[in-house]
């Protein structure tokens, strides 16, 4: 194996370890709310959205939460990319992108009307309505995070799948034993 095929596995899976990583910390913030949304149900309509704009800002733009959610995605989008030659990692790859970004639609579609919505209403006097605000932002989050759960899923299935496809290879007993170093497959007769 050459030194620069050397270099481009593992850049590979430098690659994917910050892709999951970004995943993981997209989902675990995401996750947070999905524990949180049965006893916020509850709550009164103040407390509620008093807590809805004090404990939430760093989810949001211009804060931590957006970026990671945005980097998730572009970092995955180019995993899909360095993944292109390598079957069945690559399809699995391209659904946990695509799980991502169908995650950042919803998050559009439902949540961020929400927001916008709860963030003009009164604390003292909220509209009459202001429950179904509330519920299309709960559960929108909860759809948010299963969308990101499925791309987290995807994504390691992807790295399963080719090292367990790598390591299913036939060899006739006389063959070199093929064994795995930190930097790819190294070779060396039989003992």
């Amino acid at each position: 194996v050459s030194r620069s095929t050397c270099c481009l596995l593992m850049f590979l899976r430098i690659w994917r370890f910050i892709t999951i990583i970004l995943t993981a910390l997209l989902m675990g913030a995401t996750f947070c709310h999905v524990l949180e949304s049965p006893a916020k149900m509850r709550y009164p309509a103040e407390l509620y959205l008093t807590l809805h704009r004090t404990l939430y800002v760093a989810f949001g733009p211009p804060n931590v939460g957006a970026f990671i959610e945005i980097g998730a995605i572009l970092a995955a989008a180019a995993l899909v990319f360095l993944t292109r030659k390598r079957r069945p990692a690559f399809w699995l790859t391209f659904a946990g992108a695509a799980f991502l970004v169908a995650g950042l639609v919803v998050y559009f579609v439902f949540v961020e009307p929400a927001n916008v919505a709860m963030k003009a209403m009164s604390l003292n006097a909220p509209p009459t309505g202001w429950t179904q605000w509330r519920d299309q932002w709960e559960y929108g989050h909860i759809a948010h995070f299963i969308f990101q759960l499925l791309g987290f899923s995807a994504l390691a299935f992807s790295i399963i799948f080719e090292i367990s496809a790598a390591h299913v290879t036939l060899r006739p007993a006389s063959a070199p034993r093929k064994l795995r170093g930190p930097l790819g497959p190294h070779w060396r007769p039989e003992r």
